[in-house]
């Protein structure tokens, strides 16, 4: 139950919200868009189809491996310290995304930030559709 209504606000934020803002993926997210069912990957790369591409660079890689290696994010959760370093390395200003167990997680939030801090990156909004909807007063 609480896929579909993760698939369902997704899906609302994805029509309503994101001409919001520039949008790209990396070629980790192409790599996970592409597994599980068939029908449904071709569903997810049609929506990312287009997208810039930031690749995974050196430098991303090297930082990933610093939020492993200074606690924040557990080495079984590689993928995850990735997406968070290409966020950063790559100068985007939100990570929108539905893993709360390392990456949207309030908890290793501070963690996450003092690392970045630390190699003179600020900390990127990680954050679900849920919380990037919009509805404040000056229209989000």
């Amino acid at each position: 139950m609480l896929v579909a209504a993760h698939q369902q606000v997704t899906r609302k934020w994805w029509k309503t919200r994101r001409q919001k803002f520039d949008l790209y993926v990396s070629e980790l997210v192409l790599t996970e868009a592409r597994a599980g069912d068939v029908q449904i990957a071709q569903q997810r790369i049609e929506l990312i189809e287009g997208l810039p591409l930031l690749p995974v660079t050196g430098a991303i890689l090297e930082l990933a491996e610093r939020l492993i290696d200074t606690g924040p994010i557990p080495r079984k959760a590689t993928r995850d310290a990735i997406h968070i370093a290409v966020a950063r390395v790559s100068d985007c200003k939100y990570l929108l995304i539905w893993n709360c167990r390392h990456i949207a997680n309030a908890e290793l939030e501070t963690a996450i930030r003092r690392v970045l801090e630390r190699y003179g990156y600020e900390m990127p909004v990680l954050c679900t559709p849920e919380k990037l909807m919009g509805g404040g007063r000056h229209g989000g």
